[in-house]
């Protein structure tokens, strides 16, 4: 299996996606999508994709058995780090998953670009710089061995039943996946459904000792950024295969498949079965659009704030205390223009100068609100302990 064919078909033919679904949930994912970067103002969605890579951290490491429940990831972004040795070590290695979506969100790279062999070394080598030395070997037949950052792997492994390329072959094969995917004649819905396939090829020629299934999910992300899915990073794919794992998981294999019959597309793997798993993929990505589009909606978010205040006053939100009623005038005008001018909020008061200055200062203090100077307009936030109160079963309570 040195011969990089041996993972054909990298991208499903046109016959096998004509005769498919993949073209008609690319064009809903990509309305979808679409519709949700315009579901609220700029600076909420700001706020929420930068909220969203603790998220992602959460879900993708969780798919790997690495679970470090979100308020420990939260107190380990505000410095605060555990006693207990391991339960440091994921918060550490969450963190590292986080920094690298930091880097990806600043970068401007191309489809192209972000197909690349070394942009996907990039991923894994920004990721395991910065993961705790506990975590950076594994065991692979008995032995551990040290995981280079953003190096191919130097020893023959098996994922399951399935024995990626070995060795010496991983630059071919890279280079193979960089050239197939970064085709600039691939676009439109084929790009889409192309960096679905994507997904899995990666994971097939499982290019680095460890980590693979983490900047895979992470490239997904680049990809569909690049590609311009908009809302990418507002609404989270992790999550969606984290809460289907074992599909997830059971698709993967599936897609490793040797080519079934003679009707199974023309390469030594399962055509079927690929375009079985960019299905899957599709249906997760147009359901957490969706999560994510219903909880955005302004009606809903509206009545979950006024909930959230609510829950303030009645003392049902552990460690705060109640707001004043004006509070939730000032929350629901913050959500709605995603940043408000204090000037504002001073005119529309029922309150004196002080009174409302000891509001705005109450809701700073909780994390309500936030500002990048003292004359800034108060953006709207999402802290911890009103984050299930506005987005419902996002992450688990308990």
């Amino acid at each position: 299996m040195s011969d990089p064919n041996s993972a054909q078909p990298y991208i499903p033919s046109e016959t096998g996606v004509a005769k498919s679904d993949l073209p008609n949930k690319v064009t809903q994912l990509e309305r979808a999508a679409a519709s949700l970067a315009g579901a609220a103002a700029s600076p909420v969605l700001q706020t929420l994709e930068q909220h969203m890579r603790a998220i992602n951290s959460y879900y993708s490491n969780m798919i790997e058995g690495h679970t470090t429940h979100p308020r420990d990831i939260r107190s380990a972004l505000a410095g605060e780090l555990s006693d207990d040795p391991h339960k440091r070590n994921l918060q550490l290695e969450s963190l590292a998953h986080i920094r690298v979506q930091d880097k990806l969100a600043t970068m401007a790279a191309t489809y192209t670009d972000a197909c690349s062999p070394s942009f996907i070394c990039d991923i894994h080598r920004c990721f395991y710089q910065e993961m705790p030395k506990e975590f950076r070997k594994v065991s692979v037949g008995g032995k551990d061995y040290e995981i280079k950052p953003g190096q191919y792997r130097d020893h023959p492994v098996a994922v399951g039943l399935h024995e990626p390329p070995p060795v010496e072959s991983l630059p071919a094969f890279m280079d193979f996946f960089g050239e197939t995917y970064g085709n600039k004649y691939l676009t439109g819905e084929r790009r889409v459904i192309a960096i679905m396939a994507a997904h899995h090829r990666l994971a097939w020629i499982h290019p680095f000792l460890d980590g693979n299934g983490r900047t895979a999910r992470l490239h997904t992300d680049a990809l569909l950024k690049a590609a311009g899915v908009r809302g990418t990073g507002v609404w989270c794919l992790s999550r969606g295969l984290a809460r289907k794992s074992t599909q997830y998981k059971a698709a993967l294999a599936d897609a490793d498949s040797a080519r079934r019959g003679t009707h199974d597309g023309r390469g030594a793997l399962s055509e079927q079965a690929l375009i079985k798993f960019c299905d899957f993929m599709l249906d997760v990505a147009l359901d957490q659009v969706d999560y994510i589009a219903q909880l955005l909606d302004l009606k809903g978010m509206r009545k979950r704030i006024k909930a959230y205040v609510q829950a303030r006053q009645d003392g049902r939100v552990i460690g705060m205390q109640p707001l004043d009623p004006y509070a939730l005038s000032i929350l629901e005008k913050a959500y709605i223009y995603g940043e408000v001018e204090r000037r504002e909020l001073f005119e529309a008061s029922p309150y004196k100068e002080r009174k409302t200055r000891q509001i705005i200062s109450e809701l700073k203090s909780d994390g309500l609100i936030t500002e990048t100077s003292s004359r800034s307009p108060l953006r709207w936030a999402i802290p911890s302990h009103a984050e299930s109160h506005y987005f419902p079963e996002l992450t688990p309570t308990a």
